[in-house]
């Protein structure tokens, strides 16, 4: 059961910070769980290896990666920015058509990107990589650097193996990738010259490449958080109210009343990391620095299901688990305009909001909720969404709630660039 749950069936019957109405049954209930570690993945034989971590940690913040030596991940998911970029739209070599969403958390995803094009941690962290508008790059360039620096080449190999010979240019050529789209694109001749046995091999270092990052990744976990602290205390033996009142003001006590209750915000911010993982068209409207023809999740289970690296490739180490979660995807008009529901833990660090960064500030986001002024571009406003129709008091309150949601994140060593690596 989540924390927030935990606070909602503990308080019941008393008037300490029950929200208004019972909104969760027993089997609700029952399936919600603590944050906690992260879910294994199954799909990345190396997901919780620390030396994979650590040649993640490095990848992360070398811009090397990028076809012109200017870009890494962190350009765009700064971990002074809450690991985003405090941009509306993200621009690497270029600009892309969505904000970047916040990474904190990344490993409890069920789907990645805001159109959840991707199902497993490793593919959203080579998709970037090879995007023109990102760090356009290319795998058979990724696998150049790593085989040409001495130091990256001993740490990958001491995870993954022997890296193949790239000593031969002819035979690997310095930068390729397949562009099915553009056949006459350089990148995709240099790569359609290569024997299929050679692209699998590049394909697999790229791969590798993909869940050492994720690797990492998996270790930006939030900690507890000033409301996390609240309810230990309120659900403590010999619950007290006053003491436990002590971590949240009354002003974030009052929003945590909205958000799980009456503002019915928690049957989407469900759970510990406040989000149920799922996507939601929330009704944002036309902005001129959008892309009009952004049909988000539509889109997305496109991309998803003919995916290179998904979960069910030939570069998964277990497809069991992706099929599962894969098998029932159906693409229907219903996906129009919807985006993935993100975590609300340490949202405050990570302005601006929404997929393509069209509210500025947390005030600016309750406030849109309370009247819900827009009409969608894509498909309709989900349901079961109605105006919050708060004063600005209560305005107030959510976004002081929310800002309680901001705990520590792991120890500075993880944020920044390693000496070496290789521990």
């Amino acid at each position: 059961m989540s924390t927030l749950m935990m606070l909602l069936a503990c308080t019941a019957g008393s008037d300490t910070a029950e929200p208004d109405g019972g909104y969760f049954s027993d089997d609700e209930l029952a399936v919600i769980e603590d944050l906690g570690a992260p879910p294994a993945d199954p799909t990345s034989a190396v997901s919780d290896d620390p030396d994979a971590a650590r040649l993640g940690q490095w990848l992360f913040f070398d811009p090397a990666l990028s076809a012109d030596g200017t870009v890494s991940c962190a350009t765009c998911h700064d971990p002074a920015l809450g690991f985003g970029d405090g941009s509306a739209l993200s621009t690497g070599l270029g600009e892309t058509r969505r904000h970047a969403p916040s990474v904190w958390n990344s490993a409890h995803n069920r789907w990645y990107f805001w159109d959840g094009r991707c199902d497993t941690l490793w593919c959203q962290a080579l998709k970037p990589i090879e995007h023109p508008a990102e760090m356009g790059g290319s795998r058979l360039a990724v696998a150049h650097t790593l085989y040409s620096d001495s130091a990256l080449r001993s740490a990958y190999e001491a995870t993954f193996g022997a890296m193949p010979d790239l000593s031969d240019g002819g035979r690997f050529p310095a930068a390729g990738r397949p562009v099915p789209s553009d056949e006459a694109d350089p990148l995709h001749v240099a790569w359609a010259s290569m024997d299929p046995s050679d692209q699998d091999a590049i394909s697999t270092v790229f791969a590798n490449t993909g869940k050492a990052i994720a690797a990492y990744e998996r270790l930006l976990l939030t900690g507890d958080a000033p409301f996390d602290d609240y309810a230990a205390v309120l659900l403590s033996e010999g619950e007290d109210a006053a003491a436990a009142s002590g971590h949240l003001s009354e002003s974030a006590i009052r929003g945590l009343k909205v958000v799980a209750g009456d503002g019915r915000c928690h049957l989407c911010h469900t759970g510990s990391n406040f989000t149920n993982g799922e996507f939601h068209n929330i009704g944002l409207g036309d902005q001129d620095w959008l892309d009009p023809e952004d049909t988000g999740r539509y889109e997305g289970i496109e991309a998803l299901l003919a995916g290179e690296f998904s979960g069910l490739s030939a570069w998964s180490d277990d497809t069991d688990a992706a099929a599962l979660k894969l098998g029932h995807l159906v693409q229907g008009p219903e996906q129009l305009g919807q985006f993935k529901v993100p975590s609300l833990r340490n949202v405050a660090q990570s302005a601006p909001y929404m997929h393509g960064g069209q509210l500025g500030t947390l005030t600016d986001v309750v406030t849109f909720y309370s009247a819900l002024p827009e009409e969608p571009t894509w498909g309709h406003r989900e349901e079961l969404m109605v105006p919050l129709e708060l004063d600005d008091q209560g305005i107030a309150d959510v976004v002081a709630f929310l800002e309680a949601l901001t705990g520590p994140g792991p120890d500075a060593a993880l944020l920044e660039a390693p000496a070496a690596p290789s521990r």
